[in-house]
């Protein structure tokens, strides 16, 4: 008898949920317990499939190569204090970030601090915090870290990111390239490592990020070839063996039906001739190689749960209507990237052995048509009460969605393990969007004042 679920949905099932039968099962508990003790909307990780995911990339990486997790993807608490609790370090984009690094007892010298627009106070924070390394977007930005920098030195190690050509580029997202806001371009690259040490500045480092959601080896490993490449002419430039060797992350997870896993035996096998090179020259050898995913760590583990509150028919077509949506998990509703909207994977997760009737459409309680989770959804005749299930949720879904829209409560979150499910943020309410409003005045501020939260852009 065929599988009722889509050939990817049951492929992702298997894989992941093994214990599901009528009804998901997320470590160890079924997604009807979870929904009737917590509410929906919700989010679950299960914590088992989060240390698979570990296991899995330390297997692919050579010895000796270092793991940190790229909190962007998704920085809750227990999440940060997972991964460092594995020997992870932390990237961070962000003061907020650091912050919270720092607050989930992150050593400051196991974080690493990336990307554009760092501001003064964030660059200042920086420094002063003494974070593992600092990685370099543009030559402006060298430039005011050596004022903030003027008579103290430095304690935190300096990479510079580079913006390669075209021929390298790959994944679903291109983050190099072509014109760009992210790094140095490649063909100025070494100009702007001269101008950052006439500045006062000692560049050891360098950092590669061409794309994210790559599910081919051969690019990934085209693109790690490339950044020793571009270490080795940053070694010929100064003079000096190179400290860091940053490949970034772009491991990607399979969402759609014409997807599959990244193959990380072929990954393994590329990455240990490349090691054998780097090994070999003396230029890299003594340099620490860097991995730094997010969404291949995090991603897997992580399940939306909404329920359907209403069943209405429109000029030939099903709508369920569900109790989340696009607030709380833009990308499932294809508006965070996507150009062709299409649906994650997703089920009704409380019927999952039924077979599939007329498409239907699986909409959210916002007041725009973007919010879609499902478009001609292939699942059973959805009922009110049903829970739908969003897969592929643990990274940039709740983190990367506009929580403010219409003032819903935000989902809570939960760790799942092992039979047990705890709670690792707690359900928002409209009053705490609320809370950091301050009240009209009655004249309005002079002209040229400034509100004392403006003082401090890092906060």
């Amino acid at each position: 008898m065929p599988d009722p679920l889509p050939p990817h949905v049951a492929a992702l099932i298997a894989r992941r949920f093994p214990d599901s039968t009528e009804e998901l099962v997320v470590g160890g508990v079924p997604v009807g317990e979870l929904a009737e003790r917590f509410g929906t909307p919700l989010f679950a990780y299960d914590g088992g499939i989060l240390s698979d995911a570990v296991r899995s990339v330390r297997d692919t990486l050579p010895a000796g190569w270092e793991l940190f997790y790229s909190m962007k993807a998704n920085p809750a608490a227990a999440f940060l204090r997972f991964f460092l609790g594995r020997g992870c370090g932390i990237e961070v984009a962000s003061a907020g970030e650091l912050r919270q690094a720092l607050d989930a007892g992150c050593e400051a010298n196991e974080i690493i601090f990336a990307g554009p627009g760092k501001t003064d106070a964030e660059l200042r924070l920086a420094a002063e915090a003494g974070v593992g390394e600092l990685h370099l977007e543009s030559v402006g930005e060298a430039r005011r870290l050596a004022r903030i920098a003027a008579g103290s030195p430095l304690r935190t190690r300096l990479a510079v990111r580079v913006n390669p050509d075209a021929a390298v580029q790959g994944g679903a997202m291109r983050m190099g390239g072509r014109p760009s806001p992210f790094g140095v371009d490649e063909e100025r690259f070494e100009d702007a490592v001269d101008e950052s040490e006439a500045a006062g500045l000692q560049v050891d480092g360098l950092h590669l990020f061409t794309g994210t959601q790559i599910l081919d080896a051969d690019v990934l490993l085209a693109q790690y070839r490339h950044g020793f490449a571009l270490a080795r002419r940053l070694a010929d430039r100064t003079g000096r063996p190179v400290g860091t060797v940053d490949l970034g992350g772009g491991w990607g997870v399979p969402y759609f039906p014409n997807e599959t896993p990244l193959d990380l035996l072929a990954l393994a096998d590329g990455l240990s001739e490349l090691e054998a090179d780097r090994g070999a020259d003396p230029r890299l050898a003594e340099a620490r190689v860097v991995l730094e995913p997010g969404r291949f760590l995090a991603a897997e583990a992580g399940v939306y749960l909404t329920r359907v509150t209403d069943v209405k028919s429109s000029r030939g077509k099903t709508f369920a209507v569900l109790d989340g949506g696009m607030h709380h998990h833009l990308a499932a509703s294809g508006n965070l990237g996507q150009t062709i909207k299409r649906n994650y994977p997703l089920a009704v997760v409380n019927r999952l052995r039924e077979a599939a009737d007329a498409p239907a459409e699986l909409v959210g309680p916002l007041c725009t048509p973007l919010d879609m989770l499902g478009r001609a959804a292939a699942v059973p005749a959805p009922r009110v009460g049903d829970l739908v299930g969003v897969f592929q949720s643990g990274a940039y879904a709740r983190t990367a969605s506009p929580l403010g829209f219409l003032s819903h409560a935000a989902p809570p979150e939960l760790w799942v393990e092992a039979g047990a499910a705890r709670l690792i943020r707690r359900r928002g309410t409209p009053a705490d969007l609320r809370d950091d409003q301050i009240d009209a005045p009655d004249e309005p501020p002079a002209a040229g004042s400034t509100d004392d939260a403006e003082h401090d852009p890092a906060v």
